[in-house]
C-alpha cells in the first residue's frame, strides 16, 4: 500500500519535513503545495535528485486533488517573517492563511489525518478543527513534541546519557506558558530530580527559549521541527501507537494543548498524566493562555 503524505506550505519548515520524510523512507508519495508554485516545483526537483542515494519517492506539486487519497496532510503554511519571540503574535496572519488553504482542502476527498505545525500551534489547531468540522482525534498539532526533545537533549547533556534515554514530557502551550512536568522525567527509572547536578529551572528556561535563540541566529527553526513532524507522520502511517506529547484535544478543558497522546492510524488519543499540585496549577495557567487567545480572536472574527 502506498504511503502518501501532503505538505501544505513548503517554506523553511515544510521543505525540511519533506526532506526528513524522503531521507528516512517514511513515505512513497509526496504532494507539495505552496503559494509560490515555482518554489514547490524546485523543492520537488531538489528532493528527487536524492533518489539515487536515498529512497525513491514520487512527488506531485500544486494539486489539491492529489490529496484525495493521502494518508496524512501536514499544515506548515505560516507567516513569511517570524520576528516575534511570542508565537501568539503570529496569529492574525496565520488565520488569513487558513482562510485561503482550508476551503481548498475541504473541496478534496481527503479523509486522512491532519497534522498542524503552523504557530501558534495549539490555537491554530483549534481553528483548523473548528473550520473543518473534522473529528478532534483526526486533527492535532505537533505541540510540545519538539520542546520535549529539547528538554531531553539538555537533561541528557547534564547527566551524560543519550537524549533517547530520558523519559518525560514538556506539557502545555507550545509557547511561553509551557512547563517541564518534572514528576514525569526520569532516567533508567530514577527521577531526574534526584540528581543534584541538575538545575531544573535553568533547563526549563533554556527549553522554553530554544526556538527563539535558533530563530535569532538563522532566521527560522527547521531541522528539529522537520524531524519531529516526520516522526509523528511515521507513527501515523505505521499505526505505531506511540505516546507523543502533541497538541491534542483536552475534553476536560475544551482546548488543544500539549499532552501525551497515543498516535496511530486513527490520529491522536489523549492521555492524562498524573501531575503533582504545582504542575496542575501550571497546566491550568497554560490552558488559560490558550483560551484567552482563542476567545480574543473568535470575538474579533465575529465583530
Amino acid at each position: 500500500m502506498t504511503r502518501k503524505v501532503g505538505i501544505i506550505g513548503v517554506g523553511n519548515v515544510g521543505s525540511q519535513v519533506a526532506f526528513s520524510l524522503c531521507t528516512q523512507g517514511i513515505c512513497d508519495s509526496l504532494v507539495l503545495i505552496d503559494k509560490n508554485a515555482k518554489k514547490a516545483q524546485s523543492e520537488a526537483f531538489d528532493l528527487l535528485d536524492m533518489a539515487a542515494y536515498t529512497h525513491p519517492v514520487s512527488i506531485t506539486t500544486q494539486d489539491y486533488d492529489a490529496l484525495d487519497d493521502a494518508d496524512v496532510v501536514i499544515l506548515a503554511a505560516g507567516p513569511e517573517m517570524m520576528a516575534q519571540e511570542d508565537r501568539l503574535s503570529e496569529l492574525d496572519e496565520t488565520l488569513a492563511i487558513l482562510d485561503d488553504v482550508l476551503p481548498k482542502l475541504l473541496h478534496t476527498a481527503f479523509r486522512g489525518i491532519l497534522v498542524v505545525i503552523t504557530n501558534p500551534c495549539d490555537v491554530v489547531t483549534h481553528f483548523v478543527q473548528e473550520r473543518t468540522g473534522w473529528d478532534k482525534q483526526r486533527v492535532f498539532g505537533t505541540g510540545t513534541a519538539l520542546d520535549t526533545a529539547r528538554m531531553k537533549r539538555m537533561v541528557g547533556s547534564v547527566l551524560h546519557v543519550s537524549p533517547s534515554s530520558v523519559e518525560g514530557f514538556v506539557l502545555g502551550e507550545h509557547g511561553d506558558s509551557q512547563f517541564v512536568a518534572w514528576s514525569t522525567v526520569s532516567v533508567a527509572g530514577k527521577a531526574v530530580t534526584d540528581f543534584a547536578v541538575l538545575d531544573g529551572d535553568k533547563i526549563e528556561q533554556e527549553t522554553r527559549d530554544a526556538g527563539w535563540a535558533i530563530l535569532q541566529g538563522k532566521g527560522c527553526t527547521s531541522f528539529g521541527i522537520g524531524t519531529t513532524a516526520a516522526m509523528v507522520t511515521q507513527a501515523i502511517l505505521t499505526n505505531e501507537q506511540r505516546i507523543i506529547p502533541v497538541s491534542t484535544f483536552d475534553a476536560k478543558t475544551g482546548v488543544y494543548i500539549g499532552l501525551p497522546a497515543l498516535v496511530g492510524r486513527d490520529g491522536a488519543t489523549t492521555y492524562y498524566p498524573k501531575l503533582n499540585s504545582a504542575e496542575k496549577e501550571r497546566y491550568d495557567a497554560s490552558v488559560a493562555v490558550i483560551k484567552q487567545a482563542i476567545e480574543s480572536k473568535s470575538t474579533k472574527l465575529k465583530s
